[in-house]
């Protein structure tokens, strides 16, 4: 498998420094960069619940989190921000 993957990420021009597992962490970064809940990241990488999701790509969730508290700041108002 990794031999394998080191053949693709060789022709792709990306170098074969890669792992299989990275993969993972770039799609959780994706994912979050283009607002899916936490929820639905966590089921599509296969957590039973979002704890494991937050805890191993805390880190890659920030975008999420964050458009989640600008969200309940245009809801319920923040005097800080207008």
């Amino acid at each position: 498998m990794r031999r394998a993957f080191r053949k693709i990420t060789k022709q792709a021009g990306i170098g074969t420094a890669w792992t299989p597992r990275e993969l993972r962490h770039s799609f959780v970064s994706i994912m979050s960069d283009q607002g899916v809940p936490i929820e639905t990241i966590a089921d599509l990488v296969g957590h039973a619940g979002t704890s494991v999701t937050e805890a191993v790509y805390r880190h890659q969730l920030r975008p999420v989190t964050t458009k989640g508290a600008h969200t309940m700041n245009i809801i319920f108002g923040d005097s800080r921000h207008g």
